[in-house]
């Protein structure tokens, strides 16, 4: 039986409302300005507290929310979403780059979810989360009575089978298309009930399904007590994994003493030359701080393979050992693939954060392999693209 199911009714895109997810800002300000420059970019609907108007008046996010069921009704009643029902949505995203990915926006069962070997289910959380996040998705959805973004999960049976079958339903002219920062396309094509409907679900629901990106909005399902939940399903070989990298805003030493401390915890520093960038392979992290690279050797973990990414190295020595921080404190930032080395060391130079930790991409086997033996992957170490956007295809939950 399948966990994925046709969204019964949906409401798609006529243009203009698509947007990158909420969680995709290193800096949010930046969201501001882009409903500055599109009022239908559906941040306005996702992040109400963001808008010009909310931070004018000093509105929070829970004191911004009718605003945001005011916005969402307005695009419907102007025509910015079309109804559906009783649909799935094919998704294409391509790029100059030559890499297409394919993905299917449906409906998944909430009550697969599984965090752990323990708990049973097909679709795979694998992070810690921000729980005031999650308060704040949950809130959202229950407002809206719909449901914005989608999860991103890869499935791992059948995947050529769902790769062919998600390439053919991807003809003709799509039903619209939305150009993201990147310059990729994302285009939509809706699959009515039959038998091609019939088959994508099979494929797209029929084997286990990890969650690539959306940990926040799948347990924000949990937590409103959502039956089902918006994904789009993908393959392995339509994603990559960029790197995800650390802003360090405060810090109770300076930059030399955390070099210096580290050395002392059995961790080989040496200063690099050149450009700040991303290390070249796993097993070293770059330390950027008071103008100066440090290229970071932290001693190796010992358990399960988890331990020892450099993610969960950096968490246990930099963070908890020589810093005493938790890894959700407020002073890091955690900065997602699509912001390049030289802007977190602009961040550095600035004065806007103290040091700038670079850590090398996840690869996406070892993603799969720990996910399949059901480990926690430290927060914010995969960020996956291309990453479906926000407001293409919506489920109203009313």
């Amino acid at each position: 039986m399948t966990a994925a199911h046709p969204i019964e009714q949906a409401w798609l895109s006529t243009g203009g409302t698509g947007a990158q997810n909420y969680d995709e800002f290193a800096d949010e300000s930046k969201i501001t300005r882009i409903i500055e420059a599109n009022p239908t970019s559906m941040l306005a609907v996702e992040m109400p507290d963001r808008t010009p108007e909310a931070r004018a008046a000093g509105l929070d996010f829970t004191a911004a929310l009718p605003a945001a069921v005011e916005r969402l009704s307005a695009l419907q009643e102007t025509g910015r979403f079309a109804p559906a029902s009783q649909v799935v949505v094919a998704y294409r995203i391509s790029g100059d780059d030559g890499h297409t990915a394919y993905g299917l926006f449906c409906m998944v069962d909430t009550d697969e979810i599984s965090t752990s070997a323990e708990e049973p289910g097909r679709v795979i959380r694998n992070e810690d989360v921000f729980i005031e996040k999650v308060r704040q998705r949950a809130a959202l959805n229950e407002r809206l009575g719909h449901l914005l973004s989608p999860v991103l999960l890869v499935q791992n049976a059948k995947v050529e089978e769902l790769q062919a079958a998600l390439t053919e339903a991807c003809a003709g002219p799509p039903a619209v298309t939305d150009v993201d920062p990147q310059g990729r396309r994302h285009e939509i094509w809706p699959v009515p009930a039959g038998p091609q409907q019939d088959r994508l679900c099979e494929l797209a629901g029929g084997g286990e399904l990890i969650v690539a990106d959306g940990n926040h909005r799948s347990l924000a399902a949990q937590v409103g007590g959502l039956p089902r939940f918006l994904a789009v399903v993908t393959t392995p070989e339509s994603v990559t994994i960029q790197p995800y990298h650390r802003l360090l805003n405060r810090m109770p030493i300076t930059g030399g003493e955390l070099a210096d401390a580290l050395t002392r915890r059995g961790a080989t520093v040496t200063t690099v030359s050149g450009p700040l960038d991303t290390p070249a392979e796993p097993g070293v992290v770059h330390l950027y701080t008071e103008g100066t690279t440090y290229a970071v050797r932290l001693p190796e973990g010992t358990g399960t393979v988890v331990d020892r990414l450099d993610h969960a190295r950096v968490e246990a020595v930099v963070f908890r050992e020589v810093l005493a921080m938790d890894a959700g404190d407020p002073r890091i930032t955690y900065v997602g693939g699509d912001y390049p080395p030289g802007w977190l060391a602009e961040q550095v130079d600035s004065g806007g954060a103290v040091a700038a930790v670079l850590i090398a991409p996840v690869s996406v086997e070892d993603f799969i392999f720990v996910n399949l033996e059901r480990l926690k992957l430290p927060r914010k170490s995969t960020w996956f693209t291309p990453k479906a956007r926000a407001g293409l295809v919506l489920a109203d939950l009313r």
